[in-house]
């Protein structure tokens, strides 16, 4: 989808990394504008139009392990709430 590596949780996608934007982090569009006022967090924007739910962070919002973290607790406790997606029949 974007040219990156991808993370799921029960299949659903919940955080992603590639060279050009860094870490991308599936917040859910409820919490989409207050996680957008953290520090280092942007709109995931790639064609133009943003997708909501959905940041980009900035490298220096993941230098350490614990920052690292910060963000995907943020992205586990969306997808949590989402339903686990059945294996594919090819698994």
């Amino acid at each position: 989808m974007f040219g990156g590596l991808c993370f799921m949780h029960y299949g659903n996608m919940m955080c992603g990394a590639d060279l050009k934007h860094g870490l991308s982090v599936r917040v859910g569009p409820e919490k989409h504008e207050e996680v957008l006022e953290l520090k280092h967090a942007r709109p995931m924007d790639i064609t133009g139009k943003p997708m909501k739910g959905l940041v980009f962070v900035d490298p220096d919002g993941y230098k350490t392990k614990a920052a690292l973290a910060k963000w995907i607790e943020l992205g586990l406790s969306f997808t949590k709430t989402l339903p686990k997606k059945p294996k594919n029949s090819c698994e």
